[in-house]
């Protein structure tokens, strides 16, 4: 029996890889699970309440596209939040978390071909994984930009050769980016609106971190590019409850953008969706109309962010995020250092080549570990004591 072969080279998914590598007992304890972003803030009480209200609805089949309180929650919140005006009958599309979409989006969108080539799709390195599992499945070219301190941990995508970018059908970005906490400026996001209309390629937008932040809102790339007069369709955001109101198993997100794109993923979704069941999207419009759950959630990682800069300013290279909640820690091979955490002090974290690509024989997350600030601050505090530790002193 044959197998496509476009999928015969992949590499490990991080998580499995990471158990083979920490398949080991640990000498130091308890465990201190640092590695999956996971938000385990509490989520609004009023939530179970509401999903228990609506129970009627899991006798019926939910709307593919998300319900209209729902769709109308969303572009309320997307009003509110970057003063946007979003058409809830044709410019959003509810989805099962942002994952599904960002995948199903390329399906979707991404052209056979470009200029009668084959198309590209440009990825920051490191990245979210769905976005190469996403490129592969459409038949493009993945190209990988390094995301790395002297970019700003941001890729550079205006620095490519027209050659590339003549080809270039989609760009996906992160912002706040995972795994580094770097956020896109306006002025960013200008310059790749810009660079997309100059060399017409789409720009799907993953910011499910947007609402955990410091001081100041990160800007969104739909708030930019209506204040561009951008083309609709240009951009394609997307958005969850999963870290906004720490609810990742609710599996409430959604992708805004031009009515045109929508329609196209919404005709996909008919056929290959698995729609959120009537009570979770009853639920999910109301937490998306509430915003004093995430103050408080921003509030709880504002002092993990004041405790891992306090533990950790001493450690040479530490760059404190500007939003997200990981830490991006530089070492001198992220397998190694992951490995030697676990065996000496039961701590687990993941190395940042796991969320990375081999280009040219470079690795830009090789020299790094991924950890993830989203135990109880107490746990996490003893976590980046131990870590600091073992891998520091």
């Amino acid at each position: 029996m044959e197998f496509p072969a476009r999928f015969a080279n992949l590499p490990p998914y991080a998580f499995p890889r990471l158990r083979a590598l920490l398949d080991v007992h640990p000498a130091g304890g308890p465990v201190i699970h640092m590695t999956i972003g996971e938000p385990k803030h509490p989520f609004p009480a009023w939530v179970t309440d509401e999903i228990v209200k609506h129970s009627k609805g899991f006798n019926d089949y939910p709307p593919n596209e998300g319900s209209p309180a729902l769709r109308g929650a969303i572009c309320d919140w997307l009003n509110r939040r970057y003063g946007v005006a979003v058409d809830p009958e044709t410019q959003v599309m509810v989805l099962n978390g942002t994952r599904e979409g960002l995948y199903n989006a390329a399906m979707a969108l991404c052209p056979e071909t470009k200029q009668g080539r084959q198309p590209v799709i440009l990825s920051p390195n490191p990245f979210y994984q769905v976005y190469m599992i996403a490129s592969i499945s459409v038949g493009a070219e993945t190209v990988f930009v390094p995301a790395t301190g002297q970019t700003g941990h941001l890729p550079d995508y205006a620095g490519l050769p027209p050659e590339i970018l003549n080809r270039t059908a989609i760009a996906y970005i992160c912002s706040p980016a995972n795994p580094q906490g770097a956020v896109a400026t306006e002025t960013y996001w200008r310059d790749l609106i810009a660079l997309a209309e100059t060399y017409d390629f789409r720009i799907f937008a993953d910011e499910c971190y947007s609402e955990i932040y410091r001081d100041t809102p990160p800007p969104g790339a739909l708030e930019v590019a209506a204040k561009m007069g951008a083309d609709p369709d240009r951009v394609m955001v997307f958005h969850s409850l999963s870290k906004r109101s720490n609810l990742p198993g609710l599996r409430s997100g959604f992708m805004a953008g031009g009515a045109a794109s929508i329609a196209r993923a919404r005709a996909l979704r008919a056929y290959a969706g698995a729609p959120l069941p009537s009570p979770l999207q009853a639920a999910a419009a109301r937490v998306w109309a509430d915003e004093d759950h995430v103050i408080e959630n921003r509030r709880l990682y504002a002092e993990k962010y004041a405790i891992a800069d306090d533990i950790l300013a001493n450690v040479p290279g530490y760059m404190s995020p500007e939003a997200g909640f990981f830490l991006w820690l530089p070492v001198e091979d992220g397998e190694a250092a992951a490995l030697k955490l676990w065996r000496e002090t039961g701590v687990r974290v993941l190395p940042g080549a796991y969320l990375s690509r081999d280009v040219d024989g470079d690795n830009p997350g090789q020299g790094y570990i991924r950890v993830a600030m989203v135990a109880p601050k107490d746990e996490m505090a003893q976590g980046l004591i131990r870590l600091r530790g073992c891998l520091y002193e």
